[in-house]
């Protein structure tokens, strides 16, 4: 029982470590596997849709769209499903702030 009570309170002072540091990197770090369609930073080849410098609340509802099942999707949809609210909001906060071209 003190195992257990030892790993928890090791996990919650970890969690709260990160809370009161957070990567600075994080929304560019879970961007990145967006890379292979919508290029690297969110430009795209012709064909694909840029990401980068769109609205962040534009990025986030397409997300929740896709994750959610109300934008069809061949790909998209399975790939949201794997981001929680707060990650989409790190996506799309990293992927606004890059200069379209």
């Amino acid at each position: 029982m003190f195992r257990l009570l030892f790993a928890f309170a090791l996990a919650s002072s970890a969690t709260h470590a990160l809370a009161q540091n957070p990567d600075p990197n994080y929304g560019r770090n879970l961007a990145a596997a967006c890379a292979s369609c919508h290029g690297t930073n969110g430009v795209s080849q012709p064909g694909m849709p840029h990401l980068a410098g769109r609205d962040r609340s534009e990025i986030a509802r397409l997300l929740e769209d896709f994750r959610s099942g109300k934008r069809p999707a061949t790909v998209m949809h399975q790939i949201a499903k794997g981001y929680s609210d707060d990650q989409i909001a790190a996506i799309a906060a990293y992927l606004s702030a890059q200069k379209a071209k």
